[in-house]
């Protein structure tokens, strides 16, 4: 179905959930992949931008006209010579200043402990309540955050003021005070510069010191909600579309593949997620959560905001390749990114079927002839996919497609023997 030329140009709006750097290495690879792939959508001209966490970063920047592609040249290409380029290993300078502050309190602390231990008996934990004021709220500054992106916004054509961006920017923190979400780029909250919103939505509490805005402290917008697609779909939108970076492993069953493995993924199955101890069953739990968050969240916006379409965007969750990565790691930026560029590229052609009817009805297609090319990449290959493996995910295209088909027919009574 197609829209009638006599109707209003449709409104479009994206929504970024955070997810640490790895968030923005697949959000940032992701959107390459559907630029490429979906006519009659510009990522830099949509109507609303809702970026929580790491998702504010891409955010801001497409809001500001900056392509998934400069993206990826900004934040993932190691290219040392490029005066614009964000390097990541800024975010993990200490916290020296938050380290200084609080350790001027610890005398007057100890003094005050050691004099209510005179006074009456006390348990080492009551000790330690009495001197938590001197512990650090964060190990890294983020500082550099509202730095970088101050410069980056300076460029010509760029603002870092959200009243002066052609399209609506929302950037979403947690007060720390109240536990309330905080808009940023709306009514109120709009003359706070974007890259210290930025800033704000992505202090990840124990990481990152709270943000002081106007004698208020923030931190991560995550804490809340995942998604805050609200935000948009309160103002009118016709076709929203939600990139979530992180989503539990599925390791139930053995990993199969209809594709050539990429060269640095890691080789085998995960049998049990209990294999890999503590950080792998944390990893495990704070994925379930976030996303879980999310699935009620969809469903509530569906039938809240029937006239709007929503398309989620997100990774396989029988992929191991993300679930294995750090989620605060910069070190294979590069390699993530052509990963998600690639599994993004695959979900599309799986999904087209679908995708096309609702796309279609506000007039976006997918590319067919970028879709299919197998000689497409995000980053050079270090090896070409073999002939079967090209054959193998053909196959498994067209049976991903057909299943929708036999689900569709089902739906409508069809009998589909």
């Amino acid at each position: 179905m197609t829209r009638n030329s006599s109707t209003p140009t449709p409104k479009f709006a994206l929504a970024l959930a955070g997810g640490g750097p790895l968030g923005a290495i697949y959000e940032i690879g992701a959107l390459c992949a559907l630029q490429e792939s979906m006519v009659g959508i510009d990522f830099t001209r949509l109507q609303h931008y809702v970026g929580v966490s790491a998702g504010g970063f891409i955010a801001a920047g497409l809001a500001n006209g900056i392509t998934p592609q400069q993206l990826f040249s900004l934040f993932i290409e190691d290219r040392k010579h490029q005066t614009e380029a964000f390097d990541p290993a800024c975010l993990l300078t200490p916290a020296f200043s938050e380290f200084f502050s609080r350790g001027l309190r610890l005398p007057a602390l100890l003094m005050a402990s050691a004099w209510h231990g005179s006074v009456g008996r006390q348990s080492f934990m009551r000790v330690l309540e009495r001197l938590g004021p001197s512990l650090p709220t964060g190990i890294f500054s983020n500082q550099q955050i509202d730095t970088e992106l101050t410069r980056l916004f300076a460029k010509p054509g760029r603002t870092n003021d959200f009243r002066q961006l052609k399209g609506r920017l929302t950037l979403v923190a947690t007060h720390l005070d109240s536990s309330s979400a905080v808009s940023f780029g709306r009514v109120g909250w709009d003359h706070v510069p974007i890259s210290k919103a930025v800033q704000a939505s992505s202090a990840l509490p124990g990481l990152f010191p709270p943000v002081e805005i106007d004698g208020q402290h923030f931190v991560d917008g995550a804490l809340i909600k995942t998604m805050h697609a609200t935000v948009a779909l309160d103002d009118g939108v016709d076709l929203m579309l939600c990139l979530n970076p992180l989503v539990p492993f599925d390791a139930s069953a053995p990993q199969t593949s209809s594709s050539t493995p990429a060269p640095w993924a890691t080789p085998g199955a995960i049998p049990h997620i209990a294999d890999g101890g503590l950080p792998a069953v944390l990893s495990q739990t704070f994925r379930s959560l976030i996303h879980s968050r999310l699935v009620l969240g969809l469903k509530a916006y569906e039938q809240a905001y029937p006239n709007t379409d929503i398309v989620l965007i997100e990774p396989n969750h029988r992929d191991p390749e993300l679930y294995l990565a750090n989620t605060f790691s910069y070190s294979q930026r590069r390699h993530l990114a052509e990963h998600a560029y690639q599994q993004t590229r695959q979900l599309l052609r799986s999904r087209q079927t679908g995708l096309s009817a609702k796309l279609g009805y506000h007039g976006i297609t997918l590319n067919h002839a970028v879709l299919d090319d197998n000689q497409r990449h995000l980053c050079p290959p270090r090896r070409a996919p073999t002939r079967i493996g090209q054959s193998l995910t053909k196959l498994h295209n067209i049976m991903d497609n057909l299943q929708q088909v036999v689900n569709t027919a089902s739906l409508e009574g069809v009998p589909t023997w």
